[in-house]
C-alpha cells in the first residue's frame, strides 16, 4: 500500500444549522455506507472531525491519511462522501461551505447503503476509524 500526501486542504469543510446538529449528524453517519446484505454489516464511510475550530466531513480513509498511515483512498471514495455530503445538505443538517469541492467526484447513490433509523438494531454497524483513539 502506498501512503497518499493528504492535508486539511483536501477536506470538505461543512457547517451547521443548529447546535445539536454535530451529534444527529455522527449517529445518522453511522448508518451510511457500504453494505455486506449477506451478513447485514454496515461499513461506515464518513465521520465529521472537528479540527482548528471547523467542520469536516470526511471519508474514514481520509483520517488515516492524515494520521500519516497508509491510505489507498480513491476517487471513489471521495465520490461516496461528496454523495454522502449532498445527501446530508438536502436533509437540511448540514451545509457544504464550497458546495463546488462536493460536486465532482460524485457517486450514485446506488454505491450507498441508508439505513433506516428503525433497522439499525438488524444490523452490525462497523466503524473502520474511531475518531479519539490511538490505535
Amino acid at each position: 500500500m502506498e501512503k497518499v500526501s493528504y492535508d486539511i486542504e483536501n477536506m470538505l469543510e461543512i457547517s451547521f444549522t443548529e447546535n445539536d446538529d454535530f451529534l444527529k449528524i455522527r449517529e445518522t453517519l453511522t448508518r451510511i455506507g457500504v453494505a455486506s446484505r449477506k451478513d447485514k454489516t454496515l461499513y461506515q464511510s464518513c465521520h465529521i472531525l472537528h479540527k482548528r475550530g471547523k467542520y469536516y466531513l470526511v471519508h474514514f480513509k481520509e483520517l488515516f491519511a492524515l494520521d500519516g498511515k497508509e491510505s489507498t483512498i480513491s476517487e471513489n471514495d471521495l465520490a461516496r462522501r461528496n454523495a454522502i455530503a449532498k445527501l446530508l445538505e438536502e436533509w437540511g443538517l448540514l451545509k457544504i461551505i464550497v458546495s463546488e469541492q462536493a460536486s465532482t467526484p460524485l457517486a450514485p447513490m446506488s454505491q450507498i447503503k441508508v439505513l433506516p433509523h428503525k433497522e439499525k438494531s438488524e444490523w452490525s454497524l462497523v466503524a473502520k476509524y474511531n475518531i479519539g483513539t490511538a490505535k
